[in-house]
């Protein structure tokens, strides 16, 4: 199994920046690719960003093109989320997830770990 736990969300003003991460554990050998994905009340989980655990290509949604940044520290086993001119709409729980398949993927069924979600608040 594998294990991903998430931190460094907290409220930020509009305009701002924010660093999460994402620290894996277990066996993260079985991990071909990271991503982020967020989710307010009542809406789907979104997909933010995705890179591969090897490094590789990023692939963002068009939402955060241009001001998220994904990465990773392969020696630290954790996956980064830079997050710039942060915007309320970014507002969410930002969950990070890891799947078994090498590739770039959007979906949320396509990752088969995920971590307890980090709390993103941006005030206007």
């Amino acid at each position: 199994q594998v294990q991903l736990v998430e931190s460094g969300g907290r409220l930020v003003q509009a305009g701002g920046s924010l660093r999460v991460s994402c620290v894996a554990s277990g066996r993260t050998f079985s991990v071909h690719n990271t991503a982020w994905f967020r989710q307010t009340p009542g809406k789907e989980r979104e997909f933010v960003a995705t890179i591969g655990w090897s490094g590789g290509n990023q692939y963002y949604a068009d939402v955060v093109k241009g001001r998220f940044t994904i990465s990773r520290d392969s020696a630290k086993n954790t996956v980064y989320l830079q997050m710039n001119s942060l915007k309320p709409e970014d507002t969410a729980i930002y969950y990070c997830a890891g799947g078994r398949r090498s590739g770039y993927y959007t979906r949320s069924d396509d990752y088969d770990y995920w971590g307890q979600g980090t709390q993103v608040t941006v005030s206007s």
